[in-house]
């Protein structure tokens, strides 16, 4: 694919320039790499696992239940609200055209105002995901996967 660019545009880049480069000798199959900072072990890289297992134990995990038990307690509820005022406001705009026609001030009537409202939820309700997953998920979803990665360091995938 030869454009402006270059010929090497579209090839696709596999390694994650966010991963700081762990110290000498970790992740080796009899070095201090199977061994997670705090001191823990990893049985799977202990065993010599390929990278499925370790991700296969990974997600069996007390940690990464966790992380999507606190993700689905604030999707679920927060998608079904959404979903359900989505819905009244669309039986109401065709059950109800005398009531949406309603006047709020001067050109502004109800349904204009129940429109916006959808806007306003849209945003208070992404602003409201963010700051869960911030406050609620980010760190120990991180921990994750430094340790996964840390186990999977050196095993052909």
């Amino acid at each position: 694919m030869d454009k402006e660019a270059g010929p090497d545009t579209a090839v696709m880049r596999l390694d994650d320039p966010w991963y700081d480069v762990p110290a000498p000798g970790w992740g080796e199959p009899d070095g201090p790499g199977n061994v997670s900072p705090d001191g823990r072990p990893w049985p799977a890289a202990q065993r010599g696992h390929s990278a499925a297992d370790i991700y296969l134990e990974v997600q069996c995990s007390p940690a990464f239940r966790e992380v999507r038990r606190r993700y689905r307690r604030f999707v679920v509820p927060a998608a079904l609200a959404f979903l359900l005022w989505y819905l009244a406001y669309v039986v109401a705009a065709t059950t109800a055209p005398g009531l949406m026609a309603r006047p709020v001030a001067g050109a502004l009537n109800v349904a204009m105002v129940a429109g916006l409202g959808q806007f306003l939820t849209t945003f208070l309700l992404t602003w409201a995901y963010a700051r869960h997953a911030r406050l609620h998920r980010d760190r120990a979803a991180l921990e994750l996967r430094w340790d996964t990665q840390e186990m999977t360091r050196g095993i052909d995938r």
